[in-house]
């Protein structure tokens, strides 16, 4: 009892010291690395710690620490974790969609999940009464649309708003039209023209790209990002999509941006 006892307090000067370096999480290995104790010593240890709502277990492997400020919620914002659990898996990732929308100020309903983009393979998703992040599996993107934002963990890896426009699209399913387009309404103040330009040009989701640019264009009536579009589609080959994928594809087609406009928006901004 008294190793037990005696690594458990090992454990709980290991999270101040962890903490001390601006750290709000450690994995498993780390830990084995850090103490000499059998596997089951270890886990019963950190089974004391979740008990006393110290720790708090992300995926197996993966633990968040949760400092007293974090106390009565259970649990910490996953920006203060998750660049630290995607090094610990040695994943490429950026903060993407609603999530990098709110980081950008565009998100007027502060999102209750996180989504986070990935490369291959895919990861599951975490999901329990205090977490739930999506992952979103895409093939590549470009270190320039990536930007790094400051948090009191360090840095994570954010779309820039012209990417994060393009994959709310390109993701549509999930995010939902009317959503996509309230955000978008707040999200357009942040986007540059030539970096929009220069994003869709490489962006490989041509669909994506054209449903951006109807919305830009004949909902949110921005000729200036409109016209960025319509220059980066002249050199892909748009067909004839929907605006919704998924639903009934019924309605007259709009020759400028190839799609059929098959739904309603109704934003609530």
């Amino acid at each position: 009892m008294s190793v037990l006892v005696k690594s458990y307090d090992y454990l709980e000067e290991y999270l101040d010291s962890l903490r001390s370096k601006g750290r709000y999480a450690f994995s498993l290995e780390e830990a084995k690395e850090k103490f000499e104790l059998s596997d089951k010593a270890l886990n019963q240890n950190l089974f004391r710690l979740k008990l006393k709502k110290k720790i708090i277990q992300v995926r197996k492997g993966f633990y968040a620490i949760i400092p007293p400020e974090y106390a009565a919620q259970g649990v910490i914002p996953y920006s203060l974790f998750i660049d630290d659990m995607m090094k610990t898996l040695g994943r490429k990732y950026y903060v993407g969609l609603i999530s990098a929308a709110a980081i950008h100020g565009a998100a007027h309903q502060q999102p209750m999940e996180s989504f986070i983009i990935i490369e291959k393979p895919a990861l599951r998703n975490i999901k329990n009464k205090k977490l739930k992040i999506n992952f979103f599996v895409k093939t590549g993107w470009l270190e320039d649309d990536i930007i790094q934002t400051k948090t009191d963990a360090g840095y994570i890896n954010v779309s820039s708003p012209e990417l994060t426009a393009l994959d709310l699209l390109y993701y549509i399913k999930n995010t939902g039209i009317n959503r996509t387009a309230s955000i978008l309404r707040e999200l357009v103040e942040e986007i540059k023209p030539g970096k929009l330009q220069k994003t869709a040009k490489s962006y490989s989701q041509v669909a994506a790209i054209q449903r951006l640019g109807y919305l830009l264009d004949a909902h949110l009536k921005n000729e200036q990002l409109s016209e960025a579009i319509l220059k980066a589609l002249t050199a892909k080959r748009p067909l004839v999509v929907p605006l919704v994928p998924g639903r009934e594809v019924r309605g007259e087609v709009n020759t400028k941006w190839k799609i059929i406009p098959n739904a309603q928006i109704e934003t609530d901004i």
